[in-house]
């Protein structure tokens, strides 16, 4: 994959106001809390509705599973059931009653004194996502560990936070991975205005170019390390893990309290305001604007993510997740609608696009639903999905939508033919 300096729009990062500070969102009085694979109607869920679950409590919905989500409130369970997400995504959704805070202590039974591989399974529902199973994947060998305190998309600006206001949760966060085998090196990717303060935290300081699309994998591997990710390959499969400040600070936060952090700091942005919160993982979307005064107003769309990559939600009771860095409400009033009207040939995608995509012949297949062939002649793997050419596009088209059912699709297809061999 060859990646090129883009040349316009020239779109920059926000630098986070330094006076900021979350606004606290209550905690919600129904939490949802989403958890990996569906019952096949075969297993027998080892929960049901009525039982009482603790924060920081372990479920396991199945025995032998090795799926689990960790409880971020106090409550009862009142259902248990399929929910359906983007691109046909499934997964069980857990919505609780809150009650009073009555914590679990098993992770600090089982932490004290274990090397941090026997307390993984603990892990990945940290804020932030921590990337547990491929820190841990024996094929993957991971060397490098690359700590992005900057979120890749704009207008968010929840781990610039981070760095800026949990520096001993990250350096206890370091030091636990520095226990990992294997791991050699680790650096933060932060904007130069944030350097200082990181002199002994135990990793090396780079800094990251504040032009969009700069704090993708891709693009910070490619400018800190000198490497290039082959197209159709992740950091993970060259050794190199990324992981979010955010990821890294709740892991250390862990381990200095004994507890599973459960409180996701996000970015809220709204028309032409910006705020910081910190809510429950598991609180309602609508809890959080309502606690901002933020109306939802017809024709308005309702995003989990940024302006470039965000996805749509159609439902205020979508909850934070651990993976949840910004909301975002675009008003129905100024939304370009995407149209259907072809391609024109301007060649503006080609031009801003950083993998060097023949994006205007790629999306002929496309639309067509040739996605084998868009794969294999026209670059679909190479593309970091980073919006660019659909924000420029003259002709509106959906591309980076048609991009990613591309990927999805032929995603199910090896997933089917695996299956069958």
């Amino acid at each position: 994959m060859l990646i090129h300096m883009i040349k316009k729009p020239y779109l920059k990062y926000d630098v986070i106001d330094p006076a900021c500070k979350p606004v606290i969102i209550p905690v919600p009085g129904k939490a949802v809390i989403f958890f990996n694979g569906i019952s096949d109607g075969k297993k027998r869920l080892l929960f049901k509705a009525g039982d009482k679950v603790k924060t920081g409590q372990k479920i396991s919905l199945f025995a032998d599973s090795a799926e689990y989500a960790v409880a971020t409130v106090s409550g009862t369970i009142t259902d248990i059931s399929p929910y359906v997400g983007n691109f046909g995504k499934t997964c069980t959704a857990i919505s609780i009653d809150v009650s009073e805070d009555d914590f679990d202590d098993s992770f600090g039974k089982e932490t004290a004194g274990q090397p941090l591989e026997s307390v993984r399974n603990y892990l990945s529902c940290l804020p932030g996502n921590l990337p547990v199973n491929n820190l841990f994947d024996p094929e993957k060998k991971i060397s490098t560990i690359i700590i992005t305190g900057i979120d890749a998309d704009l207008l968010v600006v929840t781990n610039q936070h981070i760095i800026k206001s949990k520096q001993g949760e990250i350096k206890r966060g370091i030091e636990i991975l520095k226990s990992i085998p294997g791991i050699n090196n680790i650096v933060i990717a932060v904007r130069r205005e944030f350097v200082q303060g990181y002199g002994h935290i135990g990793a090396e300081i780079r800094n990251i170019d504040v032009r969009y699309p700069s704090a993708f994998p891709q693009l910070i591997i490619r400018d800190l390390l000198g490497k290039t990710i082959p197209a159709g390959k992740t950091p993970e499969d060259t050794g190199i893990c990324m992981i979010s400040a955010e990821a890294v600070a709740s892991l250390g936060e862990a381990f200095l309290h004994n507890r599973i952090p459960t409180g996701k700091i996000i970015t809220v942005i709204y028309k032409d305001e910006k705020k910081l919160v910190s809510a429950r993982i598991g609180t309602p979307a609508g809890d959080v604007l309502k606690a901002l005064n933020i109306n939802i107003n017809n024709g308005d769309r309702l995003i989990t993510g940024g302006p470039m990559t965000g996805s749509c939600i159609y439902s205020e009771d979508y909850p934070v997740l651990p993976s949840t860095d910004a909301i975002m409400i675009q008003d129905g009033n100024s939304i370009e609608p995407f149209s259907d009207y072809p391609c024109i040939n301007c060649g503006e995608c080609i031009r801003i696009c950083p993998a060097n995509v023949p994006v205007n012949m790629l999306v002929r297949y496309l639309e067509t639903k040739r996605y084998q062939e868009a794969a294999e002649q026209y670059d679909l793997y190479s593309c970091i999905e980073c919006g660019l050419c659909a924000y420029i596009c003259v002709s509106r088209m959906p591309l980076l939508q048609y991009i990613k059912l591309a990927k999805h699709e032929l995603a199910g297809i090896k997933l089917t033919e695996a299956a069958n061999v």
